[in-house]
């Protein structure tokens, strides 16, 4: 159950969730679609029919301080969209 590692909770992601019937997840970076489908079905009770899945890169992140600037990265990771049947309600909150 470590695939999916948290939802994601945005503006973005709950239009998708009320308009299409998908949900965002982020997940383990070695996961694949198979994988994701089978967890999500089991955790939450619910017919998926398809699986998109996108590597997010890591940003570069420059903070100006007295003694010059700074330079960080955020981390890369991946991002699933699971589309669950029409009528089917994906209860993300319950594991929170």
């Amino acid at each position: 159950m470590d695939i999916l590692i948290k939802p994601v909770i945005t503006e973005k992601a709950e239009n998708l969730s009320e308009k299409s019937n998908q949900y965002t997840f982020i997940v383990e970076k070695t996961a694949n679609k198979i994988e994701i489908k089978k967890v999500v079905e089991k955790l939450y009770n619910v017919n998926v029919v398809a699986v998109n899945t996108n590597r997010m890169p890591g940003k570069i992140k420059m903070k100006g301080t007295k003694s010059g600037y700074q330079v960080g990265r955020k981390p890369s990771y991946k991002k699933a969209v699971i589309t669950v049947e029409s009528g089917e309600v994906l209860d993300i909150y319950k594991n929170v």
